[in-house]
């Protein structure tokens, strides 16, 4: 027998097989092999095609695209094209869409242009010229026709009417074709007028538990005033109208009448026009707070929880007070550093008339300051962000003190918006602030005029910077500093002030600013002229939140001159130019709860100041002011003002005698208004005012409001001006009684009083009237 060893040599057959079925399993594995993914096609070709006219050219609408012949097709690319497109304006319509061609796809821009206007008609407009109404409305031909603006134009072309007293105005417009193969059209604005007239007067029905007074105060449409042309009285706007109602309902619910009704409003036209509006009201019962209950609570009890509420069992159920307690409870816990703090109050009915109150407390951990982030702040300075913050880390974390941090920042004026919340951090029981801000200018460049029964017509420029930097070139802005130029001219004043202000000076609590100042004044004396020009500079300290004191140096030129040939010999010797080198002091006390208009507080002044001697200069004198005033508000908003002055001003070491430029008058638009300018006091023999040492004055005023922005004024002054110091006599007293009118316009707040001497002290003459525009502090 034969052997072998290695490999057996196999038929013919079996190796042609294994053959043929290696082959077959290449092809099939090389089949199932994953293939790469077809790239996006590419563009070969697009076709604008046009529904209607084709108002914009194919290679303006081409421009506007980023889909490009011979780029890659991408669905992304198309829909910012579609947005680029509408945003034009002159697209109504359009579609994109790919389609094969070839080895490639062909892209089909499928447009509705919007029509051209080339004629804008009015019709129906009589009482209103289409002239006026076309230049109102600011349309311009040649554009592409946009029902936005057509509505805009609609809503203008109301705003005349109405303001010419045409309430029932209704204005529609449409837009008709010109040439539909051009694509141009007619926009038709179609004016029905309406009856001419106002709202006279509004009354109520149905208001058994509120005067007709008190609902009106809600309200933001009145009845026609004597001074509609100023305060826009008598005015209906329907828009208005209903969110006045709403603010009835709102002053109901609040006051327990919860299921109240606006039942109609009913409109009478009179005679000649003007209509009575009626609002009728169902104010169903006055609902009371039945059972009070608080859940949840852990780290306070129920007890002082209770004691914060002033909605109690039995007092009258109103939502405005149920939110204001509710965040009272929020407040109480926030300042303990309960960030997470949820309170759910809630009022369920229970009976007849009764609400049952209950408060759903979930407190959460407390929290403390980790870190303190600024964002947003692209101009201002972080420290000056930061200064006005009163929480640091490791501090806990007082909801309340971040709230009024935020009410500081917005008091800047330096943000369009500010936001403070609390961010998690890794560390338990801490969490960041971060306050985000939002920058807006706070720069002005302003330009007016004004006149006043002292000051006559004057004219000024103002350049001011609330934001202001005084090392940050070229900007100027970031630092929180307030810069100040202004530039006064009128017939009888000129002035020129440039002043800067650094509040947090050193990065304390204390204000240093600084001015440069001219004035000539003309109106002073009949007899000669005033100049005064020099540089004050001012330190400002708060002593508490209502006190604060300052401390001054001024160094100035005055110059008296222009005498007449005629005047006395008093005056004639006062001719000439002084250097006046004086420190000053105040110590401000001012409770007031609003420095625009006060209804209630007080406000006390005493300014001492002392010139010469060891300060130098050619004048040498002493003196002090002491100024006060108690405002107390009473019902139907009436403010009864008292205020009172004395001052007295003497020379010391070397002086001679008191120059005029610093003594003392009374008689104007701003303390005796019965009397001209300086009348009040001692006089030469020609009976040219020459002022006093001491000085003493007092006023009671009451004001009542008589529309809203306009204020009637009844008043009562007295005072005197003595020729020595510290004279207090009351030998040459002066007094008047007047009535007066306060209006708050759009162009400023308005004064006019009228005065009449009842003590006169010599004085001759008549009434006074007096005129003034802003404010006074």
């Amino acid at each position: 027998m034969r052997h072998f060893s290695g490999w057996m040599r196999p038929p013919p057959f079996t190796i042609w097989a294994a053959s043929v079925c290696a082959l077959l399993g290449a092809v099939l594995a090389r089949a199932q092999a994953p293939q790469p993914a077809p790239g996006p096609p590419i563009i070969r070709s697009i076709d604008v095609q046009y529904t209607g006219p084709g108002t914009v050219s194919k290679e303006r609408i081409l421009a506007h695209m980023r889909t490009r012949v011979g780029q890659p097709y991408s669905d992304q690319v198309v829909e910012q094209d579609i947005e680029a497109l509408y945003k034009t304006g002159s697209i109504l319509n359009v579609r994109i869409f790919a389609q094969p061609q070839g080895d490639g796809v062909k892209v089909i821009v499928a447009v509705q242009t919007r029509s051209i206007m080339r004629e804008i008609e009015i019709s129906g407009a009589e009482r209103v010229g289409a002239k006026r109404l076309r230049k109102e409305i600011k349309l311009k031909l040649n554009q592409p026709v946009n029902e936005q603006q057509l509505e805009e134009a609609r809503q203008k072309i109301i705003e005349v009417y109405q303001g010419r007293g045409f309430n029932d105005v209704s204005v529609q417009f449409r837009v008709d074709p010109i040439d539909e193969q051009r694509g141009t059209a007619r926009v038709v604005f179609t004016v029905n007028e309406g009856v001419r007239g106002a709202v006279r007067r509004i009354g109520f029905e149905g208001n058994e538990h509120f005067s007709e007074r008190v609902l009106r105060k809600q309200m933001k449409t009145r009845g026609k005033t004597p001074i509609y042309f100023l305060d826009k009285s008598g005015r209906l706007d329907e828009v208005q109208l209903q969110q006045d109602l709403d603010k009835i309902r709102e002053w109901y619910q609040n006051h327990g009448y919860i299921d109240v009704e606006i039942k109609d409003v009913r409109r009478e036209r009179t005679e000649k026009g003007p209509m009575i509006l009626t609002i009728v009201i169902a104010e169903g019962p006055q609902y009371h707070v039945g059972k009070l209950t608080v859940s949840g609570e852990q780290a306070a009890t129920e007890q002082k929880i209770r004691a914060l509420l002033k909605m109690k069992e039995g007092s009258v159920y109103s939502p405005k007070q149920l939110r204001d307690d509710a965040k009272a409870i929020a407040d109480a816990y926030g300042s303990g550093g309960y960030v997470d703090l949820v309170i759910l109050p809630e009022g369920t009915p229970a009976g007849l008339a009764h609400i049952d109150v209950q408060y759903k407390i979930e407190e959460g951990t407390r929290s403390f300051v980790n870190r303190i982030n600024i964002e947003g702040n692209t101009r201002t300075k972080d420290k000056v962000i930061r200064r006005e913050v009163l929480v640091a880390p490791g501090d806990v974390f007082n909801t309340v003190r971040v709230d009024i941090t935020k009410k500081r920042l917005e008091n800047l004026g330096y943000f369009a918006k500010v936001e403070t919340y609390p961010e998690d951090t890794d560390v338990p029981g801490r969490k960041d602030l971060t306050i985000l801000v939002q920058e807006k200018r706070t720069g002005s460049l302003s330009f007016g005029g004004g006149y006043s029964t002292i000051d006559q017509l004057v004219g000024f420029a103002e350049l001011t910077q609330g934001n202001f930097d005084l090392f940050n070139w070229p900007s100027f802005t970031g630092g929180g500093q307030k810069f100040r130029l202004r530039i006064q001219y009128g017939t009888q004043r000129k002035d020129f002030v440039l002043a800067l202000t650094e509040p947090y000076f050193l990065d304390r609590r204390l204000s240093l600013s600084g001015q440069v100042f001219y004035n000539e004044a003309n109106y002073l004396s009949s007899e000669y002229d005033q100049r005064n020009y020099g540089f004050l500079i001012e330190m400002r300290k708060p002593i508490n939140a209502s006190m604060y004191a300052t401390f001054g140096y001024k160094l100035q030129d005055i110059d008296i001159f222009n005498v007449s040939a005629s005047a006395s010999e008093a005056i004639q010797s006062a001719e000439g130019s002084f250097v006046e080198s004086e420190f000053l002091t105040s110590l401000v006390f001012d409770r007031r709860d609003n420095a625009l208009l006060t209804r209630r507080g007080q406000r006390i002044t005493l300014s001492p100041y002392v010139a010469g001697g060891f300060l130098g200069g050619d004048v040498q004198i002493y003196g002090w002011d002491l100024e006060g005033s108690q405002y107390f508000h009473f019902p139907l908003d009436t403010i009864l003002l008292i205020n009172g002055e004395v001052a007295t001003v003497n020379t010391w070491g070397s002086g001679d005698s008191v120059p005029l430029f610093e003594r003392l008058y009374l008689g104007g638009s701003n303390n005796l208004r019965g009397f001209p300018f300086r009348e009040v006091g001692p006089k030469d023999e020609n009976g040219e005012p020459l002022g006093g040492q001491s000085m003493a004055r007092a006023t009671i005023e009451f004001t009542f409001p008589i529309i809203e922005k306009a204020r009637g004024a009844i008043f009562y002054d007295t005072g005197f001006v003595n020729s020595d110091a510290w004279s207090f006599g009351f030998n040459h007293i002066a007094s008047d009684i007047g009535v007066g009118l306060r209006l708050d316009l759009p162009i400023g707040p308005l004064r006019l009083d009228y005065g009449y001497p009842i003590q006169r002290d010599g004085y001759n003459g008549g009434g006074h009237f007096n005129f003034n525009v802003g404010y006074q502090f």
